[in-house]
């Protein structure tokens, strides 16, 4: 086939592409030079594509062993932390900001028709703790809903080996994933959009009975590292509404304390809010906070350094 042809069969399928690099990576980055890599592997072996599988199964099993080779040549582990950071603190399993190369993604970015579970950041932070063939077989049978058989022919081994692996990975996922995950109900988009004017009013006047009434009684917070002023080796969490107000209150009222401004978007199916502080007359990029809505409440709160900014066309300085 010409560029035309391929380019004609191939297109169509780079956002959910995208998405699949992006959900066994767990980096938007590195998810888009997957898919790159995918494309220029798929126009060289062209030749040897028959037509027995569909285009969309051919790029997969591109796409997934490429993601295994990138993986293969990086290996990576998501660093042991003995102890939280910050005093307070009971989250477990370890919150997504415990994965530090884990980035948010802007939900323009994803497939519309994907299932949002598949991308909430909790699901692939906990991905990110399987080994790269576990993670192969859970996303190629558990999201993309390909049979043992599939599997295995995608990555040369037989299916009573995919089994295995997939009954260790659904193991180790259900450690790593909140207990009550399967709880979490999606709120609507009016009560969403709602609770985050409210929570960003709240910030950006710095009135603690405003903030106490947004929050859950059980608040969940994390940092990654060099996110919302946090800036050592370590991410931080903590958790409870207590320790939260505590935690808060040298930007909000401490000697030191910031002006804020607040810009809300959308990030891996959920709301989030671009947070801003005023340095030297100027409101400069601090952190991307990615909210997680319950009973009308912000139940848990997870940033992100400011270099995220750029995937959702956010600027480095606000003008306001």
């Amino acid at each position: 086939m010409d560029e035309t042809e391929f380019a004609e069969l191939t297109e169509q399928h780079r956002r959910e592409l995208r998405v699949h690099c992006y959900r066994f990576l767990g980096s938007l980055d590195e998810a888009e030079d997957l898919v790159q890599e995918t494309f220029l592997r798929a126009w060289r072996g062209r030749a040897g594509y028959a037509g027995r599988a569909s285009v969309r199964a051919w790029l997969y099993k591109i796409a997934t062993n490429a993601c295994l080779d990138f993986l293969e040549r990086s290996p990576r582990v998501v660093p042991i932390v003995d102890l939280p950071t910050a005093s307070g603190s009971h989250l477990a399993p370890r919150p997504a900001a415990a994965v530090p190369w884990l980035q948010p993604a802007p939900d323009d970015l994803l497939e519309a028709a994907i299932s949002r579970e598949t991308v909430e950041l909790a699901f692939l932070a906990a991905v990110q703790y399987l080994s790269p063939r576990q993670r192969a077989v859970l996303i190629l049978r558990d999201v993309v809903g390909w049979s043992a058989k599939e599997t295995a022919t995608a990555l040369s081994t037989t299916p009573a080996s995919v089994s295995s692996s997939l009954q260790r990975a659904r193991a180790e996922l259900k450690e790593q994933l909140p207990s009550r995950r399967t709880e979490w109900r999606a709120s609507s988009s009016s009560e969403e959009r709602e609770v985050v004017a409210r929570y960003i009013s709240a910030l950006t006047t710095a009135d603690d009975a405003a903030i106490a009434a947004v929050l859950s009684e059980d608040i969940r917070c994390s940092h990654q590292p060099g996110a919302g002023g946090h800036d050592g080796p370590e991410p931080t969490w903590y958790s409870g509404l207590n320790t939260v107000l505590e935690g808060w209150a040298p930007v909000l009222h401490g000697p030191r304390s910031m002006e804020l401004r607040m810009v809300p978007v959308q990030a891996n199916g959920g709301p989030a809010v671009a947070t801003y502080l005023r340095f030297d007359g100027e409101f400069r990029a601090f952190g991307l906070n990615a909210l997680r809505i319950a009973d009308g409440r912000v139940a848990e709160v997870t940033t992100f350094v400011p270099a995220v900014f750029g995937a959702f066309g956010l600027p480095a300085v606000l003008q306001v």
